[in-house]
Parts: C-alpha cells; structure tokens; sequence
C-alpha cells in the first residue's frame, strides 16, 4: 500500500522557519522524483520545490528561491522541505508528491500557516 505522509507543519511567525517531512513507504523510494506542492485557499497548486532521483538536482519556484530547500534521504525513504525566512504569502496546504513516468503519489497535505 502506497503512502505519503507529511509532518512538521503548523503556525509560525514572519521571519521564522519550519521544517516539513514525507515518510513514504509501498513503493521504491529511491527511484521517484519527489516534489513539494502548496495549494492556498481560492487558488491553484503550485509547484514550490522538486528533487530528481538520479542525480538529486534540485529546482525551485521563484517565489521560494534562496528560502528554502528541499532535500531526500533515501535510506529513510523521506524527503524534506526545509523553510527559511517564512512570510505570510507561504500560508497553504503543502503535499509531497512521488513520480515516476505515468506513476503519481500524493500526500494528504498538511498547514503551514505563517502570521504575525
């Protein structure tokens, strides 16, 4: 059974950071290309940060560039979005996601909700 469940979301201040985690199991880990998505209310989803599997090459949304960082540890079958220098425009629901060619694993998605 294939899941994908996201942790280390919640309320954080301006300024702050978060640190957000996707333990994945049911599937080979190593070989997916693994993604970051947000989603905030009355808008679509977005891509915030994505890994490949081969290489780890790594590419970001412009809006999140140089603030966060995403990275993968295979061995744990986790990926990690780590989130510096949080404003209140990063408020959504954040989803990993795994893909593989036509192969495509979501998160059930957790909050990040950064205000003053």
């Amino acid at each position: 059974q294939v899941q994908l469940v996201e942790s280390g979301g919640g309320f954080m201040q301006p300024g702050g950071s978060l640190r957000l985690s996707c333990a994945a199991s049911g599937f080979t880990f190593s070989i997916y290309a693994l993604s970051w998505y947000r989603q905030a209310p009355g808008k679509e989803r977005e891509l915030v940060a994505a890994i490949s599997s081969a290489r780890g090459t790594t590419n970001y949304a412009d809006s999140v560039k140089g603030r966060f960082t995403i990275s993968r540890d295979n061995a744990k079958n986790t990926v990690y979005l780590q989130m510096n220098s949080l404003k209140p425009e990063d408020t959504a629901m954040y989803y990993c996601n795994a893909k593989l060619n036509i192969l495509s694993h979501w998160g059930q998605g957790i909050q990040v909700t950064v205000s003053s």
